[in-house]
């Protein structure tokens, strides 16, 4: 809901919301330019030697104003004619014009109506209104995505437009508040929508029908300091019943021409001293260095709205159209998808298409939508869940069990929940099963079993559909082709080959980076960014599914590197380790934010047997800073897979690797990766307690290995591997 509440807003009033930005932010120069560019008078000066100054060069002076940079300017009459100059306060002695800046005048008049008069004023005020809303729903976006108020400068990982806009927001969104809160305060006073808190006093009735006291003698003159004068209008010439009109900052007075005395004053009222706050923080007048923040916080605007259609298509592109979609308080069935790299969007559009057909009314939308409140006509509520890494929520179901849990209303309509995963990994549909858990718990009915689709296999999705269909009283027969994810070719540029002694053929493959297109550095899709770490499918030749290998490079490397070791029988595997230099295959980057080593200088204790290192590799090539890595590295014989073994001196030298422990399964000698852990126990030991990172990539055998050995080693400091994990200090990519 904060989502809409934050998108539609900004894409309608983008236009508006630039020329409100760019024009405000050209005005916020004006008051500092004003202010460095005119005469100051010196501390102490009074009004009344200011004005007996400016009175000496112009006797026929009418009115003297000072502007809030401190500018003074001079109006008055010279034999019927009208001048005006800006006034040095050490003379009296005009200095320079006191014509209004066309072009400030003309942002102005931009600024504030697009030169449409009072309807012109009315669409600004509507832009404002906009971007208030923008900002406070922007904030509590920015929150979210950060993990609340606290880590509001957390660092972000994702698409370069998605970071950018956050980013900006973070710096900007406090001057959006206050600028847009404080332009709509101004708008309802130009239209008498405020209270009107005049004080101006009444003008006197009675003076002493004299003329010409000395500007010297008038007491209340010489108390008042330059530095509070707003204006001083003089009697006009020959009316002995006029007067002098004082307006400081503390209120505005009448002075009797013949005697100089105080006729009557009143101070500003609050209403007026709080609508000239708001003024001052909206125009910069008199807070120079804040009108210059607020410029440049304004300057934001229109690079956010860049961004946040960028963020917009992007996300248009990520899951498909859906023809006919209703409106969730209509529909009778409820699809929820949770999705992570856009796969399972595919199967729902599949389910949609097929219940549309048999005649039912459907809606589908993210899990992280779920409300409810707003299903008035749900018959039913269908969930297709993916899993994202070791059985966390997906990109689009991210609070979606908070909402279950705190749902407070009796469930009336069966829930039925389908898991996405792939059995090859040991948290196989995880999430989906949290979420049936989660909804047993809350005394949901069952619509159905919960179901698995292993590997996006079309056969598991239709058999799970005949049984929903028996259960819905309706013939389903789902027919799902995989939509394949938006692919590029990469060409191999270098192999080295290892392995081949000891019967586990295994290949470093290097390949060349994509030409990368405009729409892809904006958006962050394809390689335009990856961390070492992160995963490449490869769609093999004769499959629609993908193979998964964890990265070894990142992209300030200048290459795309994959460990793969060929697997009797393997498809994927068996392509890749048979490519030549100048050979393509087609492939996808899919990010693993889980699996990173973070920043920071607690040392890393990278743990990995086999093709595991591939990662770990890549962690220590882009140790520029010298952080402390330790390495434990199995392989079966030194001599035939002690993958990287070449650069690993070199990084030794460099500082990028500090330790390097191996360990060897085949010879005179054999023992794993484990067996060195517990080797080293007292320093492992040790380093955890000083809150060293550990990562864990390899086989399934192999980390639960590890996970053994480290709960050997760390039950004497009352430590755990699943207390490590709870705090972020111990992750695992295990295959």
């Amino acid at each position: 809901m904060i989502r809409a509440f934050h998108r539609w807003p900004g894409l309608v009033a983008l236009v508006l919301l630039t020329i409100l930005s760019l024009s405000g932010a050209a005005l916020s120069v004006f008051p500092a330019v004003e202010r460095l560019g005119a005469p100051q008078a010196e501390a102490g000066l009074s009004v009344a030697t200011l004005a007996e100054r400016i009175e000496t060069a112009y006797p026929g002076v009418e009115q003297i104003r000072r502007a809030p940079s401190g500018r003074i300017t001079a109006y008055w009459f010279d034999e019927g004619r009208p001048g005006a100059a800006v006034i040095d306060p050490a003379t009296g002695q005009g200095v320079a014009s006191a014509d209004p800046n066309q072009v400030q005048r003309w942002l102005t008049n931009l600024h504030r109506s697009l030169f449409l008069g009072d309807g012109g004023r009315i669409a600004m005020a509507a832009g404002a209104a906009a971007m208030l809303v923008l900002a406070l729903s922007g904030a509590v976006l920015v929150a979210r995505r950060a993990g609340g108020w606290r880590r509001w400068f957390a660092r972000l990982r994702g698409p370069l437009a998605g970071r950018v806009h956050v980013e900006i927001a973070r710096i900007a969104v406090l001057g959006l508040l206050l600028s847009s809160a404080t332009a709509l305060w101004m708008t309802g006073s130009t239209f008498d929508l405020l209270l009107d808190g005049d004080s101006t006093p009444a003008f006197p009735t009675e003076v002493s029908g004299e003329m010409g006291v000395s500007l010297a003698r008038m007491a209340t003159l010489r108390e008042t300091p330059v530095a509070e004068l707003r204006a001083l209008s003089f009697p006009y010439q020959g009316d002995a019943t006029d007067v002098f009109t004082l307006t400081t900052d503390r209120g505005t007075g009448y002075l009797d021409q013949g005697n100089g005395a105080l006729l009557a004053w009143a101070d500003l009222s609050g209403w007026e001293q709080v609508s000239e706050t708001i003024y001052m923080l909206h125009t910069g007048q008199g807070a120079t260095l804040l009108g210059l923040i607020l410029g440049v916080m304004a300057l934001g605007v229109p690079a956010m709205g860049a961004t946040g259609v960028l963020i917009w298509l992007a996300g248009r592109r990520g899951r498909p159209r859906i023809r006919g979609n209703q409106p969730a308080g209509r529909a009778e069935t409820i699809v929820l998808v949770g999705s992570e790299g856009g796969s399972t969007w595919g199967f729902a559009a599949t389910l949609h298409a097929a219940l549309t057909g048999a005649g039912q009314s459907v809606h589908v939308g993210p899990m992280s939508g779920f409300a409810p409140g707003r299903y008035a006509s749900a018959r039913r509520i269908i969930v297709l869940a993916a899993t994202y890494g070791d059985g966390a929520a997906p990109a689009s179901a991210k609070g979606f069990l908070d909402r279950l849990n705190d749902a407070d209303c009796t469930p009336e309509v069966p829930f039925a929940v389908l898991g996405f995963g792939d059995r090859n990994f040991p948290a196989y549909c995880a999430f989906a099963k949290a979420v049936a858990a989660g909804a047993e718990a809350k005394g949901w009915a069952e619509l159905v079993p919960p179901g698995t689709i292993d590997r996006q296999s079309p056969q598991d999705f239709a058999r799970w559909g005949r049984a929903l269909g028996q259960a819905m009283g309706v013939a389903l027969e789902l027919s799902h082709q995989p939509v394949l994810p938006k692919t590029e070719a990469l060409t191999l540029v270098s192999r080295r080959d290892y392995g081949a002694e000891v019967q586990a053929p295994t290949a470093i493959l290097r390949f060349a980076l994509p030409r990368a297109t405009l729409w892809q550095r904006l958006s962050g899709a394809g390689f335009v960014r990856f961390d070492a770490g992160d995963l490449i499918g490869i769609l093999p030749e004769g499959s629609a599914v993908a193979r998964f290998y964890s990265l070894a490079s990142a992209r300030r490397d200048g290459f795309i590197e994959i460990v793969v070791k060929k697997h009797p029988g393997g498809l994927c595997s068996g392509q890749l380790t048979a490519l030549e230099p100048g050979d393509t295959v087609t492939a996808f980057l899919r990010r693993n934010p889980g699996f990173q080593p973070g920043r920071g200088r607690a040392p890393l204790i990278l743990i990995g047997a086999g093709t595991g290192i591939g990662p770990l590799a890549g962690f220590i090539r882009g140790n520029a800073r010298g952080r402390p890595v330790h390495l434990f590295f199995g392989m079966r014989h030194a001599g035939s897979d002690f993958f990287y073994g070449e650069e690993m001196g070199g990084w030794q030298a460099e500082g990028r690797l500090t330790r390097l422990v191996t360990a060897t399964s085949r010879g005179a000698r054999p023992h794993y990766v484990q067996d060195a852990l517990r080797n080293e126990a007292a320093q492992l030991a040790h380093l955890i307690r000083e809150g060293a990172r550990v990562m864990v990539c390899g086989g399934r055998g192999m980390a639960t290995g590890v996970a053994e050995a480290l709960a050997e080693i760390l039950e004497p400091s009352g430590l755990t591997p699943a207390m490590l994990k709870a705090e972020g200090r111990y992750v695992e990519d295990v295959y």
